[in-house]
C-alpha cells in the first residue's frame, strides 16, 4: 500500500477553510488587476482628451491669428501700411501645425477603446479552467479510488 500525503492529517473543515482562503485571496488579487488595468486605460483616455482640448485651443487661436493675417493683408493689399501681414500668417501656420499634431495624438490616444480589464478577463478564465481541470482530475481520483476499495471489499 501506499503511504497517505503528507497533509492527510488534516481534517476537511481545515482543508475547507484553507481553499477558502485561498479562493478569496485569488478574486481579490484579480480584482487589484482589474484595476490596474483599468487605471492604466483611464490614464492614456485622459492624456487623449488633454491633448485633445490642446489641439482645440491651437486651433481657436490660429483662427484668431488667421483673422489678423487677413486684416493686416487687406491693409497691405490696399498700400494703407508696412507690410506686416507675412509675420502673422507664419504665426498662424505654426499653431495650424501644432493643432494638426496634437489632433493626431489624441487620435490615437482616444481610439484605444473602452477602459476595459481585458488581462484580467483572460487571468479569470484561465483560473476558471484550471479549477474545472483539476475538478475533473479530482472526480477521477475519486472514483478510482471507490474501485480499488470496491475490488478489495470484493
Amino acid at each position: 500500500m501506499s503511504t497517505p500525503p503528507p497533509n492527510s492529517d488534516k481534517s476537511v473543515g481545515e482543508i475547507v477553510s484553507e481553499v477558502s482562503e485561498k479562493a478569496s485571496l485569488l478574486v481579490r488579487e484579480e480584482i487589484e488587476l482589474a484595476k490596474a488595468e483599468v487605471t492604466s486605460k483611464v490614464k492614456t483616455l485622459g492624456k487623449g482628451a488633454g491633448v485633445g482640448a490642446a489641439a482645440g485651443v491651437f486651433l481657436f487661436f490660429a483662427f484668431v491669428m488667421f483673422l489678423f493675417t487677413m486684416s493686416f493683408f487687406w491693409v497691405d493689399l490696399l498700400n494703407i501700411e508696412v507690410s506686416i501681414w507675412i509675420g502673422f500668417g507664419i504665426t498662424t501656420l505654426i499653431l495650424v501645425i501644432l493643432a494638426v499634431i496634437a489632433g493626431l495624438l489624441a487620435k490615437k490616444w482616444l481610439s484605444s477603446g473602452p477602459p476595459t480589464p481585458d488581462m484580467a478577463i483572460q487571468e479569470a478564465k484561465a483560473t476558471r479552467d484550471q479549477f474545472e481541470h483539476q475538478n475533473i482530475e479530482r472526480d477521477q481520483v475519486t472514483r478510482s479510488l471507490e474501485r480499488d476499495k470496491e475490488t478489495t471489499e470484493s
